[in-house]
């Protein structure tokens, strides 16, 4: 079952342990291995920043955020059984999914709320979580002093629902400490912008 963290404006729920942790090391080898990692630059605030982290997007519609529209790739097999797995435990449909591999300490994600129109006005967002623990920071948009951290561990699911995005950003810090690699997938289910041909 999974336990419910408490967070005003906004639900979390969070599944620890969603396989063995033999399938999970065998699943952190497949994604590494079979999924198509990207080193991405994004033009913010007139200069080119390259991301720290890799990502790859896979799923039926595209998807921009960043000012880059991404193209989806197509399903493979392990992240169609991991798709399943995940709509099985939340009960939602999700059509697209974002990777970011976090290599080491030094791989982070800036401070963001995902917001985007295609996502929906109250999307559920599910980050499916394979390696090394790291710690998953909230803070509140209107008071940025009311924080929430999570530490996320090895195959854990967090749900992030209702109107949580247009209250809370969230990030992943970059942390001193020496830190397994880990990979992240956060689960979608995009609205607008037409399917592909």
């Amino acid at each position: 079952m999974p336990t419910s963290i408490p967070i005003e404006g906004g639900d979390l729920l969070l599944f620890e342990d969603v396989i063995p942790p033999d399938k999970s090391a065998d699943t952190l080898t497949q994604l590494i291995t079979n999924v198509d990692w990207q080193k991405e630059t994004l033009f913010l605030f007139g200069r080119h920043i390259k991301v720290p982290r890799l990502t790859a997007w896979y799923g039926d519609e595209a998807y921009t955020y960043s000012g880059v529209r991404h193209e989806p790739k197509n399903w493979v097999p392990i992240l169609n059984a991991l798709r399943n797995l995940v709509q099985n435990k939340t009960n939602k449909p999700f059509n697209s999914v974002l990777l970011n591999h976090y290599r080491s300490g030094s791989d982070s994600m800036s401070w963001h709320s995902d917001n985007e129109p295609e996502l929906g006005l109250n999307p559920t967002i599910a980050s499916l979580s394979f390696g090394g623990t790291r710690r998953f920071r909230f803070r509140n948009i209107s008071d940025k002093k009311q924080t929430l951290s999570i530490d996320l561990s090895d195959a854990s699911l967090l749900v992030m629902a209702g109107p949580l995005q247009h209250n809370w950003q969230h990030a992943l810090p970059k942390t001193k400490k020496t830190v397994a690699p880990r990979i992240n997938l956060t689960f979608r289910h995009i609205k607008t912008l037409g399917s592909r041909p």
